[in-house]
């Protein structure tokens, strides 16, 4: 029997594809993981290659463009037989692949059949259409029927998870018994954002592959790969990658939603805390309601929460360079000038975090939730003496 295809349907919604921007198995430079780049290459021209490998690092940063980029190496890697005539090949220097190459095309078209990649599914009944909220063990069921197709063309076998965090608890046994009794010749690939949050059994089964987040250069760079425009004033660009922290992901939000403009925005309004400006409060608020504002809500919570963690970074270790917004380096030395402050800012932090996570889950009114989480930052300036 041959292998199973990919399968990867173009025309359906991919949870592991950012907006219009390129899905990682179309990108084929790597930017910024140079060295996570080198720890595989030398494991792997070692002849000792571990079979799972647990790729982690923040959001955004390149986990998944390396992940298919070393998917594509390693099935098009011919196996070891020993050497034949000629003695042992040359060892690869670079995991890059051809983009002509016959597995490289293959999976671009979504059609290799020695590759698996697990990932929330998209499903349209029961009506609205949506994707799950887990990787479910319906969907780990996929690797035994994977694993019961010979491989094809005498290559290797890669499983890609993406992301193994968001598997159940029932999936994340079933990859558990995977890796406890791996196949031969498959290597598995699991990206995680948050390694700490899974089985320990699963991670000491691993490899792991650290990433880093990006420089600003490589931030930049990568960003134009994407199709995307960085700011052209240099400040910004800064400012840019100051916010994102070194995350593409982050980054293209932050340029497609004017994340630059509304982070400048939030720290003129908490200039003068803890008296806080209504108007302005209500103002900012009330761009988060309707539909179709969904994602300025997100935003605006999430451009909430980097304020304050900056803030408690400053109380820790002084002011960020460089400044994210007009005016933030001295707001924030105000607001933490020492490490009790900075605890403090730190605590209201995951309070407010957890309370607008849980407000979004029932549908809270946005504005409202915004509003109350600005008030709640005025009362605890407030109470510091601020």
């Amino acid at each position: 029997m041959s292998a199973a295809p990919l399968g990867v349907a173009e025309e359906l919604p991919e949870a592991d594809r950012l907006g219009d921007y390129p899905h990682p198995r179309h990108t084929e430079t790597l930017y910024g993981q140079e060295e996570a780049e080198a720890r595989f290459l030398a494991a792997f021209n070692s002849g000792r290659l571990p079979h799972a490998w647990l790729i982690t690092g923040p959001r955004g940063i390149g986990k998944a463009t390396l992940a298919w980029r070393i998917a594509r190496f390693l099935i098009s890697q011919p196996l070891d037989d020993g050497g034949g005539l000629f003695g042992e090949p040359d060892k690869p220097e670079t995991l890059a692949v051809d983009p002509n190459h016959p597995v490289a095309r293959r999976i671009t078209a979504g059609s290799e059949g020695n590759l698996m990649l697990l990932r929330r599914k998209w499903v349209e009944k029961p009506a609205p259409a949506r994707f799950k909220t887990v990787i479910d063990v319906e969907s780990t069921r996929e690797l035994k029927r994977f694993f019961a197709y010979s491989a094809a063309e005498k290559a290797r076998r890669v499983v890609l998870i993406d992301s193994v965090d968001e598997m159940n608890a029932s999936a994340a046994n079933a990859v558990l018994k995977v890796l406890e009794e791996p196949p031969e010749n498959t290597v598995l690939l699991l990206i995680s954002h948050a390694p700490a949050s899974l089985l320990p059994t699963i991670r000491s089964r691993c490899q792991i592959l650290p990433c880093a987040s990006l420089s600003e250069a490589s931030l930049t760079a990568a960003l134009r790969g994407a199709g995307a425009e960085p700011p052209e004033d240099p400040v910004q660009r800064a400012a840019l990658s100051a916010l994102s922290e070194g995350s593409v992901a982050t980054a293209l939000q932050l340029i497609d939603d004017e994340g630059l403009t509304l982070y400048a925005a939030l720290v003129a309004l908490f200039r003068d805390l803890p008296r806080l400006d209504r108007p302005a409060t209500l103002a900012l608020a009330a761009k988060c309601s309707g539909r179709d504002a969904a994602d300025r809500f997100r935003l605006t919570v999430r451009l909430i929460d980097t304020l304050l963690a900056r803030t408690a970074r400053t109380g820790a270790l002084g002011p960020p360079a460089p400044e994210a917004a007009p005016g933030e380096a001295a707001l924030l030395a105000r607001l933490a000038p020492d490490t009790t402050r900075a605890r403090a800012w730190a605590e209201l932090a995951a309070t407010l975090g957890a309370r607008a996570r849980a407000g979004a889950a029932v549908n809270l009114d946005a504005p409202a939730l915004i509003t109350d989480i600005c008030l709640k930052i005025s009362d605890a300036a407030a109470s510091m003496r601020l």
